[in-house]
């Protein structure tokens, strides 16, 4: 198992939204086909047949939990990231 494939498990299931790092979390995304756009300290990720854009931003190193509520919302409902890494 990748780095990658445990953070995306690790955010599927939910338990450690406050622990995820953001840089972490910008890989995973970027590596699921987002584009980004920077603007004031904010990353706008979006991607092509996602309704949803995505506004994260960090502190001190760490993605926002309500904000990786929202990637793992995402990542659900379009079934990003293939279905072996589906939540237990």
């Amino acid at each position: 198992m990748t780095p990658q494939d445990k953070l995306l498990s690790k955010i599927l299931l939910g338990g450690s939204d406050a622990d995820i790092p953001f840089a972490q979390l910008w890989q995973l995304l970027q590596s699921l086909g987002f584009s980004e756009q920077i603007h004031n300290g904010n990353y706008i990720f979006t991607k092509k047949n996602v309704e949803e854009i995505l506004n994260l931003q960090h502190k001190q190193g760490k993605a926002k939990p309500y904000q990786v509520k929202q990637v793992r919302a995402v990542i659900l409902k379009y079934q990003l990231g293939g279905k072996k890494n589906a939540p237990l």
